[in-house]
């Protein structure tokens, strides 16, 4: 059984889109183990995107990640983390497939709605930043 970490991202709280996002995973068989709104503050969100502090993009991505509540929740379930990553799409939703969330709810490469582990190693250190082993059930 394999854990993944989803944020629904400030502009798809915004659209109100939280349910229906959710349910495209537990459609898909994977199982909610953790979950919670909350606020991520500047600084929480730049140590939560920490592997990309050298990158072009990381103030805005920062800026974007704190400007309003997100929704973060920890799956599992069989291959959940390439299950999680053909549900959301490409990470640019004009490139994503059809009936993904990313290209049915993304604005843009940043603004693509949802985030989502991209392996175990990541999953392993994004899943504890936002669950302490008490609220992982």
């Amino acid at each position: 059984m394999e854990k993944t970490l989803v944020i629904i991202k400030p502009d798809a709280v915004k659209k109100n889109l939280i349910g229906e996002i959710i349910s495209r995973f537990e459609k898909n068989g994977l199982r909610i183990s953790a979950l919670k709104k909350i606020y991520m503050n500047k600084k929480q969100a730049k140590g939560f995107y920490i592997v990309h502090k050298d990158r072009p993009f990381y103030e805005s991505l920062t800026d974007f990640m704190s400007e309003g509540p997100i929704v973060v929740m920890a799956l599992e379930g069989e291959d959940a983390i390439s299950k999680v990553r053909k549900i959301m799409g490409a990470t640019n939703p004009s490139q994503a497939d059809a009936g993904t969330i990313r290209k049915d709810f993304g604005e843009s490469i940043e603004r693509n709605a949802v985030h989502g582990s991209d392996s175990a190693q990541s999953a392993a250190y994004e899943i504890p930043y936002f669950f302490s082993a008490l609220e992982i059930l």
